[in-house]
């Protein structure tokens, strides 16, 4: 008997020869009836607690009756009986949330916690070193690996039909077909090194793609004085001027909306490739729902890089790993990229500081270097490595979460876009984190907008028209004087005697715009006056030719009668209305930290008294009105300190990120643009976000976005 079970031990663990159904018509077998014969001894064991086992198939046969029956192994492969319960056809894999159902072609693997997963999915997780089980977090003594299935398949047997997946999953398609034998296909790291100077090269541009994209159009500068007239016999001190700029329009053919391989051809050329590190947050609050929908989201964002763009992934729990390095998303690159993102598991705590350390190591190490590069950061709670809170009353320190080239790059050339996911979620520091380094905070409430969130922050990332725009400002007139510039958190400066100054503006998406408001004194003169002029320079980051445009210059007619009834140009007062609006939510933020959440309403209630009595608010202004809703819903959040705490911080921070870069965050549980905040929106990431919610169950209630 024992030599009998030694040999059944054998047959089963070595000479195993695994049947997958035919995927297309007259596709044959490769194992040979013998062996087949094999394996239903092992199916028709009884299954003991502790077990862990693959199925694969829809039909039984019989076990010779001379042959003895072992106990099932850890890791053996066995066919289903077609008496197979009825809950486990209903089963879904907890990592890729396909079927489970026997008999559709995929090998299935049941752990010894009793937990059942597909077994291409959870063999790939170990590969990426995660011995715990998703659902149950139970450490596995038993480990299931792929040499076995991977031997003894025939080459494109295993795959998944794309008809076969829900709709909203169908960007993830990718993940459960396994790369073709024949063609080599570069593995993810299993360990690090010590540089990160291995990034796959470039794609090589075409000879005459210069002559292709070159735009005609360019960024347009546009100025509105305060008032268009001033009397001969007065002079005026902090006297208004807003300049306005905007972006030209995004190649018609860009195609920012589509999936990277149903986009036109020369779509990925027409626009500027990206570099982009994606650093993602698997701690042990992340398990379940939350990873779930962040492999969804990051599956979408890997859908619509092109073959020109380049994405790393880092995951951080209580350390930071890369799961691969930075890497063309062709189409085995984008395969590789999504088996790596679906192997995740969440555990341990929360190290924001060493994977931002390690994020920018591989932007610093990278031997090529795409034009855009930029940083997404998701985190779902605070850093418990690197902030002490020790000192009673003392504010944090968050800039010891960031590595020291972002906080010295003043031109925020590599913009860090963080997402604060849930109430638990550290954003003060978030905030910080993405104010230092030139990028957005966006706040997700609801875990049901997570993938808009980043569809609608890729779609600004692939819309980039704009780099390195610096606006400048020289007065004219011998008596004019620039006394301030007021451009948010976009650097400026004045000459310390009055007569020019510069903002530094950086990069734009396609059709965005930004409102810089000057203060000029202006002198009496008895002849109209030419109070300044405007000019721009910028790069073109798919030519990289520089650009320069000379705007009008401003001129103030000066009458002789001071009898002149004339309204403030309602472009300067919703200007002022924004300012006004940002500076409010700074200060009850403020007030609210101390503990004074009444004084804190109080503020955004002034505020909005204010607003209404404004003139571009009492023309219908949609800004105007907008800002009121956005203040209504900020007190809302500060109803008692519970609720400040688990949101409207948060809503406040996200809110001050976006008037301060004039630029779309994600707020709440929305990105819509027609709903009660206005977003700064441009029609790329409109497009996008509609791609986005095209690929998703639509919530009763939910709404589209729409264009501005």
């Amino acid at each position: 008997m024992e030599d009998a079970w030694r040999k059944a031990k054998r047959a089963l663990g070595l000479g195993l020869c695994v049947h997958v159904p035919e995927a297309e018509e007259g596709e044959r077998e490769d194992c040979s009836s013998e062996r087949r014969r094999r394996l239903p001894a092992a199916a028709s064991g009884a299954r003991c607690r502790g077990e862990a086992a693959v199925t694969v198939g829809p039909e039984s046969v019989p076990a010779p009756s001379d042959v003895p029956v072992p106990l099932p192994l850890p890791g053996v492969v066995r066919r289903s009986k077609s008496g197979s319960s009825r809950s486990s056809s209903k089963r879904k894999c907890a990592i890729c949330f396909d079927s489970m159902r026997h008999g559709n072609g995929q090998a299935l693997f049941t752990a010894e916690c009793s937990h059942m997963f597909h077994f291409h999915c959870i063999s790939s997780n170990v590969k990426h070193g995660n011995y715990f089980c998703p659902i149950c977090r139970a450490k596995w003594k038993e480990i299931p690996f792929n040499r076995s299935l991977s031997s003894n398949i025939p080459h494109g047997r295993i795959g998944v039909s794309r008809a076969r997946l829900t709709q909203q999953d169908a960007n993830m398609a990718l993940l459960h077909q396994v790369p073709n034998h024949h063609q080599r296909v570069r593995r993810p790291h299993t360990s690090e090194p010590a540089d990160f100077n291995d990034d796959e090269p470039l794609q090589q541009p075409e000879v005459f793609d210069n002559l292709n994209v070159r735009s005609t159009k360019t960024a347009e500068i546009n100025t509105y004085p305060e008032f268009s007239t001033i009397p001969q016999s007065s002079s005026k001190d902090d006297f208004a001027i807003l300049i306005h700029l905007k972006a030209p329009s995004a190649n018609p053919d860009q195609g920012t909306g589509k999936l990277a391989n149903e986009s036109s051809a020369g779509s990925s050329r027409n626009r500027a490739p990206v570099d982009l590190v994606t650093v993602l947050d698997v701690s042990g609050s992340m398990a379940g729902t939350k990873l779930a929908l962040l492999k969804r989201a990051m599956g979408f964002v890997v859908q619509h890089l092109g073959p020109s763009d380049r994405l790393s992934v880092i995951a951080f729990s209580s350390s930071a790993r890369r799961l691969f390095h930075l890497q063309r998303i062709s189409h085995h690159g984008r395969q590789q990229a999504l088996q790596a993102i679906n192997s995740l598991g969440a555990s341990g705590g929360t190290n924001i500081a060493d994977a931002l350390k390690k994020a920018m190591k591989v932007i610093e190490d990278r031997s090529y270097k795409n034009s855009v590069c930029s940083i997404i950061l998701l985190s779902d709670g605070q850093d418990t490595y690197n902030i002490s809170s020790s000192v009673q009353g003392a504010s944090p320190d968050y800039k010891s979460l960031v590595p020291s080239s972002i906080i010295n790059d003043a031109r925020h050339t590599v913009p860090l876009h963080a997402f604060g996911f849930g109430a638990d979620h550290d954003s003060d520091s978030l905030h910080s984190i993405a104010q230092a380094s030139g990028g957005t905070f966006s706040f997700i409430e609801d875990e049901g907008v997570m993938q808009d969130a980043f569809a609608q922050c890729i779609g600004g990332l692939l819309s980039i028209v704009i780099q390195e725009m610096r606006v400048s400002m020289e007065c004219v007139h011998p008596g004019v004087q620039l006394s301030s510039i007021k451009s948010g958190s976009y650097p400026s400066k004045v000459a310390r005697d009055g007569r020019n100054g510069s903002v530094d503006i950086g990069h734009l998406y396609a059709d965005e715009e930004r409102d810089i408001l000057l203060s000029v004194n202006i002198p009496q003169s008895r002849h109209q006056t030419s109070a300044l002029k405007v000019s721009c320079a910028y790069r073109d980051p798919v030519t990289g030719e520089t650009i320069k445009i000379q705007g009008d210059e401003v001129k103030i007619n000066r009458p002789t009668t001071s009898n002149i009834s004339e309204h403030v140009s309602i472009e300067i007062d919703r200007e002022r209305n924004r300012i006004q609006a940002a500076e409010s939510i700074e200060c009850a933020r403020a007030a609210a930290e101390r503990g004074a959440l009444s004084e804190a309403v109080a503020i955004l209630e002034d505020c909005r008294r204010t607003l209404s009595q404004s003139f571009a608010s009492r023309s219908g202004d949609r800004l105007s009105l907008s800002l009121d809703a956005e203040l209504r819903e900020m007190q809302e959040r500060m109803a008692n300190r519970q609720l400040y705490e688990s949101s409207g911080r948060a809503y406040m921070l996200s809110g001050l990120s976006s008037h301060s870069w004039q630029r779309a965050t994600a707020r709440g549980d929305s990105t819509d643009s027609s709903t009660v905040i206005y977003s700064y929106q441009t029609p790329s990431m409109v497009e996008m976000l509609q791609h986005s919610q095209n690929h998703l169950p639509s919530p009763q209630g939910r709404q589209r976005p729409r264009p501005r």
